[in-house]
């Protein structure tokens, strides 16, 4: 059964030509025109991908750090120990730490939207996988989130960094800012992820390989883009 939506979707939907492809400014000042949430909410872009997700060089994982941010503040923990924990208090971690760091979190003592490790760390981090995996929390050298170079991960993560993945159905949906950004600012981190997934484009995948790509607010209804306008 259709879910059945309010009227301010469908108010916001009456301003939506389903049938057309907008170009991307274009598109980004829709989304924000007709943003009806009572908060300040985020705009996602997601790409469909041509893509067999079953293959393995065709599961694409990254992290790109967008130059106008998210608009989010994101807490940050590091898993580090001697002279890497220093460099992550001082780069500005939320929180550091060794095994007093696994057991918060085993115990559910902590929230945070970021977490980092060093190498030798991860066979600790490792027994936390139940708990941060089904959130996408699980430290991973593609997202940059494995790494002896700590400082830089925690600013890069502090700096509006974000991580794209694709599902299985080989979607990838990534949040590019908020509705309160400027139009212009919103579209440079949008044509920032679309040229990092276009150079994330297996070797393998033959034939068109963006096949559709849309954007919209929280709530909002979405907003078709017209690839050749990037």
């Amino acid at each position: 059964m259709a879910k059945k939506r309010g009227k301010k979707y469908q108010d916001a939907l009456k301003k939506v030509d389903s049938k057309k492809e907008y170009a991307v400014k274009d598109a980004v000042q829709l989304v924000k025109d007709i943003a009806y949430a009572n908060f300040d909410s985020t705009i996602e872009v997601a790409f469909n991908l041509n893509v067999d997700t079953k293959q393995a060089d065709q599961q694409l994982r990254g992290a790109v750090v967008l130059p106008n941010g998210t608009g989010k503040d994101q807490t940050v923990i590091v898993f580090a120990n001697g002279e890497n924990a220093k460099a992550a208090q001082e780069a500005g971690a939320d929180f550091v730490g060794d095994d007093d760091l696994v057991e918060k979190i085993q115990d559910g003592r902590l929230d945070f939207d970021v977490a980092i490790a060093t190498p030798d760390m991860m066979p600790k981090v490792g027994r936390l996988g139940r708990v941060l995996g089904p959130k996408g929390l699980m430290p991973n050298p593609k997202t940059g989130t494995v790494t002896m170079d700590v400082a830089k991960a925690v600013n890069d993560a502090k700096a509006g960094q974000v991580t794209y993945r694709t599902d299985r159905d080989g979607n990838v949906a990534v949040p590019f800012g908020k509705v309160s950004f400027d139009t212009d600012k919103l579209v440079e981190n949008l044509a920032t992820l679309e040229d990092i997934v276009a150079k994330a484009r297996p070797a393998s995948v033959r034939g068109t390989y963006i096949k559709h790509a849309s954007i919209s607010s929280t709530f909002g209804p979405s907003v078709t883009l017209d690839l050749t306008t990037f």
